[in-house]
């Protein structure tokens, strides 16, 4: 069970006080819509690419009819060259892939709103926290609660080197490493499209504004966020939930008109 009760947790890592946390951490998740909701939302975010609906069909040709000698497919006037078919040189493609195809995948708004309410649920199960494969210390798991609460003076923080020494003290910076040290070239194409690194996901911070927080977006892996712009892909990367998200105490009282 998870427990309705959580540490604040000063930016030096000691315990400042305990906090009720709001209902939205005691729903009974859906995993299967937070993977529904994931895939929808990927999907709709595709580029649309494609040939020109007209291409190969800007021509006009002429079919000159049977007993001709010539088999009837469109030609140019005054010759020989067959056009607007897919068979000839310079129609139209047969198979390509249409721009105007719509790449928007439909989910119920129910359902999106269940599956961003059990992700951020799950973000205080320790099991899915570790099923994902962030890396915390033993004695980080037996001293720390979940989900890991902050006070709000960690907005205040305007340096990397502060944002270090604050993840340091609650025993969580071992997850940053492991996102520096995964990052490795993409294999295929991508390498050729400014998209050449791939790197793991590790802390999700979310605070009263993403410019506040911005000494830590700096960090590797790590992604900031507000409770507006707090997101499925950003709650449970890959469709995967049980992020390790680190709540400011003003969120968490926000938070309370969410359930």
């Amino acid at each position: 069970m998870i427990n309705l009760k959580a540490n604040v947790y000063t930016i030096d890592g000691e315990v400042k006080k305990e906090l009720e946390l709001p209902g939205v951490f005691s729903i009974n998740p859906r995993e299967d819509l937070i993977h529904k909701a994931f895939k929808a939302i990927s999907l709709s975010l595709r580029q649309p690419y494609g040939s020109s609906p007209l291409a190969g069909s800007r021509r006009v040709g002429h079919n000159l009819g049977p007993n001709h000698g010539i088999s009837r497919i469109p030609r140019i006037s005054g010759g020989s060259r067959g056009v607007l078919l897919a068979s000839t040189v310079g129609g139209r493609s047969a198979l390509s892939p249409r721009s105007d195809k719509v790449l928007y995948k439909k989910i119920n708004k129910k359902e999106i709103k269940l599956a961003r309410l059990s992700a951020i649920a799950l973000t205080s199960n320790k099991e899915y926290i570790i099923k994902r494969g962030h890396r915390i210390s033993d004695e980080t798991l037996k001293n720390i609660t979940f989900p890991i609460v902050l006070e709000d003076e960690i907005e205040t923080v305007t340096r990397a080197k502060d944002a270090i020494t604050i993840l340091n003290n609650l025993g969580l910076y071992d997850d940053i490493l492991r996102a520096k040290e995964g990052k490795k070239i993409r294999a295929g194409r991508g390498k050729m499209r400014n998209r050449t690194y791939k790197q793991p996901k590790s802390i999700l911070i979310v605070g009263s504004s993403q410019e506040s927080l911005r000494a830590f977006a700096s960090l590797p892996g790590v992604d900031v966020a507000s409770l507006n712009s707090l997101s499925i892909r950003k709650l449970a990367p890959g469709g995967n939930p049980g992020r390790l998200t680190i709540y400011t105490e003003g969120i968490i009282e926000k938070m309370r008109g969410v359930e």
